[in-house]
């Protein structure tokens, strides 16, 4: 197995991506210090799951990223990849059919680390599990870098253990032992943990055992206080009775109150419609504040963005002046030098005037006697350099125009060298691409201008939906609310009807109406459940029938002997439906029977006869004096007379069986029409839920990319910036070496 090449990206001093290849098995890399040879070695140190910073010659993770220069910004994430060609099959496993295997690491500014195997996600142990026993590894043997050899020379014996057994190829064994024991640990821990809670369990099931026990004793004793408190509830309902009767003065003053209280909480929801008004007109006020607030976080991002440029000029600007002020500095150093050596020249100067006004007197003495030798060789001088000059004259001129010639050449050759490198510089700066760069940058910022200005106006349409539909929500919450309360209101009044019905009917008797569901007669009809009564007579024929209307329904009264000789203690009636209704028959022509009142598919005529009616009670009293012996005459409101007697009832509608099982049927029909708008209500709020979940989560994802845009924007305007400053750099550049080469140009 061996390393064919090494992709970097952002690491350290290899900010731009480059690829690092090893043609053969013997390789090497050469270069000045600080070149970057040793980042080559942390990179393969750091992708095979190095995790010590200070093994990399740093202080935290996140120093292995690029972290910016003068002339480069810092970068975001680095990467490394290393490639190993696997034809020898030494990587085992899954990756033994592979020729080459890829492992890749990446690291984020948030010390983010991410493993990949072949392109696939990993952790870091499977890394290191890959390289096992292969001499490869962050810290193993195979990479041998500044005072590795020492290292291993001075390393102790347990330390040096530790690069044979990897040489040898038994510390992935040695590893996989360690993780096996460890997992032997963690299951005998679980084993452990298991006996506790078994334990545990086996207190807790005798626990439980006891209270089963408890259980069973708690129900007979329940079943016991049952048939006490029905036997209990058996004594108590005949003062209840009373009670009741009293009770339904103060129910009449207290359905006063309840209207009363009616009309507060009508009241109130106004109140509360008119709040949810001014919430609705206070959410739009809050989504334009939240308009503005996006906007002004746009243009703050867009004025960081300018003053990071305008520092990052300035840090340039005071740069430049630094090394400006530097130069100054070491000019005025070499002024002060020179100044220096003047002084001391003037000094020497001054030392040396007498000596030579000396010397000249001296000269000048020796100057009279050397005048007049030198005036006879003078002569004979000036005969000779005649003689030469004229015989040298040629040659000198020859010599002194060759000279000027190599000199102009040499000028001429170096003029044309540096006009070659300067149009070469001046084709560089024209072949840059920064323009095209420019202009697609500036094409992308239109194209996102106009991507967050859509995003704004739909981010728009779906505020001014979700208060529609948080409009809609509120409405229909509000509905199904009255609707709900209104359903729970008539269906409370139905219970209490029912029961009050039932109670009136006698079915709320157990014993007896399990004897009756034994005997197979719990389903039939009573009296009171199949009467038709005059409207307004229903309180007389009730008042009349009195416990009869709990009779049970029945066929042939004459089979019921045998049956009859079972039934529990308590009251029962029963009546004949076999028997045809015949018409009845008035003893006294002048007044109306209470049968006429009644209708009903059997004879009732045992029941009613000998009763008639009034219409009021001033007219029963009047015709008292016509009944015969064991006749009566009853009103509408339940005031029956007899010849020698008078019974009066009092009461509401609600008191009277027939009433109240029309009343109860129109509450069923009601309650089933609110059961159904209730239904449809509770649909039409999920729909609303949903719609508006879903209007939130795409308003949510038009904000975030939104935001995304509008950073992407903000960089691509900062990039452009910088570009610009480039660009307009190389036109300063380029302008200058225009100004040269027309210099040059004239000087050759």
């Amino acid at each position: 197995m061996r390393l064919k090449c090494i992709k970097l990206a952002g690491f350290k001093t290899f900010v731009d991506p480059t690829t690092i290849h090893f043609p053969s098995s013997l390789c090497a890399i050469v270069g000045p210090n600080g070149c970057g040879k040793s980042n080559v070695i942390d990179a393969v140190r750091w992708v095979m799951g190095e995790s010590s910073a200070k093994n990399l010659r740093g202080e935290q993770m996140t120093d292995v990223i690029f972290n910016g220069s003068s002339s480069r910004k810092p970068v975001g994430q680095a990467s490394v990849e290393l490639i190993f060609d696997n034809h020898d099959k030494k990587l085992r496993g899954e990756y033994v059919n592979f020729a080459e295997v890829s492992i890749k690491r990446k690291v984020d500014r948030d010390a983010q680390s991410t493993y990949s195997l072949n392109g696939t996600r990993c952790r870091r142990k499977d890394v290191t599990d890959i390289f096992l026993g292969t001499g490869l590894g962050a810290r193993s043997y195979s990479i041998i870098e500044q005072g590795m050899v020492s290292r291993l020379i001075e390393s102790k014996p347990e330390e040096l253990r530790v690069f044979i057994e990897e040489a040898a190829g038994i510390s992935k064994y040695k590893e996989r032992r360690k993780e096996t024991e460890s997992r032997i640990r963690r299951t005998r821990g679980n084993l452990e943990r298991l006996t506790d809670i078994r334990d545990e369990l086996g207190r807790q099931l005798q626990h439980l055992q006891r209270q089963a026990v408890a259980a069973e004793k708690y129900g007979e004793f329940k079943q016991q206080e049952r048939q006490t408190t029905a036997n209990l509830n058996a004594l108590r309902w005949r003062s209840l009775d009373e009670e009741l009767q009293t009770n339904l003065g103060r129910i009449n003053s207290l359905e006063i109150d309840i209207e009363a209280t009616t009309a507060e909480q009508r009241e109130i929801d106004a109140r509360v419609e008119k709040h949810l008004s001014d919430n609705a007109d206070l959410t739009d006020v809050l989504g334009a504040v939240q308009e503005h607030f996006y906007s002004l976080g746009n243009d703050i991002a867009r004025i960081e963005q300018s003053i990071e440029h305008h520092v990052e000029r300035i840090d340039q600007l005071q740069l430049d002046l630094s090394e400006t002020e530097e130069g100054w500095s070491q000019t005025k150093e070499e002024l002060d030098v020179d100044l220096k050596k003047i002084t001391q020249l003037d000094a020497e100067l001054r030392i040396v005037i007498p000596e030579l006004e000396a010397a000249a007197n001296s000269e000048a003495e020796s100057a009279k006697l050397l005048e007049d030798a030198e005036q006879t060789l003078q002569q004979w001088q000036q005969e000779w350099d005649a003689f030469n000059q004229r015989a040298e004259e040629p040659r000198q001129t020859a010599e002194v125009e060759q000279s000027r010639i190599q000199q102009l050449e040499k000028i001429v050759k170096r003029g044309l060298e540096r006009k070659r490198n300067l149009e070469q510089e001046r084709r560089a700066i024209a072949a840059n691409p920064e323009d095209e760069s420019i202009t697609e940058t500036a094409r992308q910022i239109s194209k996102l201008e106009a991507d967050i200005g859509s995003g704004q106006a739909r981010n728009t349409d779906l505020v001014s939906q979700l208060e529609d539909r948080r409009q809609a929500l509120a409405t229909n919450s509000v509905d199904l609310d009255a609707v709900r309360s209104e359903l729970q209101t008539a269906r409370g009044k139905q219970a209490s009807l029912e029961a009050l019905q039932q109670a009136a009917l006698g079915q709320d008797r157990q014993e007896i109406n399990r004897w009756l569901g034994k005997k197979g007669l719990d389903n039939q009809l009573r009296l009171g459940e199949s009467l038709n009564i005059a409207a307004g007579w229903e309180m007389a024929v009730e008042t009349v029938l009195g416990d009869s209307l709990q009779s049970i329904c029945v066929e042939r009264l004459g089979n019921l002997e045998s049956l009859l000789a079972e039934l529990p203690p308590g009251r029962l009636g029963m009546i004949d439906v076999t028997a045809v209704a015949a018409g009845p028959e008035a003893a006294n022509a002048e007044l109306t029977l209470l049968a006429d009142k009644v209708s009903c598919d059997w004879d009732l005529v045992d029941l009613l006869a000998g009763i008639y009616v009034a219409d009021s009670l001033a007219d029963a009293l009047g015709r008292r004096d016509q009944l015969s012996p064991g006749e009566s005459i009853i009103t509408a409101d339940g005031a029956w007379l007899g010849s020698s007697w008078i019974q009066i009832r009092t009461g509401n509608k609600q008191d009277s069986v027939v009433e109240r099982r029309g009343i109860i049927s129109k509450l069923f029909i009601n309650i089933k029409k609110l059961s159904n708008k209730s239904d449809k209500l509770l649909k039409e709020k999920d729909r609303l839920e949903s719609a508006l979940s879903e209007d939130e989560s795409a308003r949510e994802s038009t904000q975030t990319e939104i935001t995304r845009k509008s950073r992407e924007l903000s960089d691509l305007k900062s990039l452009i910036s910088a570009s610009m400053a480039k660009e307009e750099e190389a036109n300063l550049r380029a302008q200058r070496l225009h100004r040269e080469l027309e210099e040059l140009g004239r000087q050759l």
